[in-house]
């Protein structure tokens, strides 16, 4: 291969790639990238369950206070 192949974007990557995968280092950098990617999903999922967890209360509560109000609009027992 001349040197003028390597300039080719396609090639370029493919060695970075295998540069990377092949050092030991980076391996160690991806493995540890890994690691911290699947905590951080871990972590969003955990928030967007608490999110939707806190979302259906707050619609349980306002049903219920909605339930709580007479057809008026007057709570029940007020005596306006």
């Amino acid at each position: 291969m001349d040197l003028e192949d390597f300039l080719q974007p396609e090639v370029a990557v493919t060695a970075a790639v295998a540069a990377a995968i092949f050092s030991p280092r980076g391996r160690s950098w991806l493995r540890k990238g890994l690691v911290y990617a699947t905590a951080g999903a871990f972590i969003a999922g955990d928030a967007m369950t608490s999110v939707a967890r806190n979302i259906g209360q707050g619609a349980q509560r306002m049903q219920a206070s909605s339930q709580e109000t007479a057809p008026g609009g007057q709570p029940e027992g007020s005596g306006g």
